[in-house]
């Protein structure tokens, strides 16, 4: 497996385990290995698509508390 998707792999996990209140995520390196670095890149976007999504709900929740 080449640095770089070893490296995609690692950004992945990196990314599941930035969720707060969330039990530490391990992939094993050989589930990914067989996808192509295009596609580890869409994985990743997607995990920080979610992430920003999940950002605005949130300040959406909290405008609600302005005054």
């Amino acid at each position: 497996m080449s640095e770089r998707k070893q490296k995609l792999i690692e950004d992945i996990q990196n990314l599941l385990n930035s969720y707060e209140g969330v039990k530490p995520t391990t992939i094993n390196p050989s589930l990914l290995e067989f996808m192509d670095e295009k596609t580890l890149i869409g994985i990743i976007d997607s995990l920080l698509d979610q992430k920003e999504d999940s950002k605005e709900i949130d300040t959406v929740w909290l405008e609600q508390f302005k005054t």
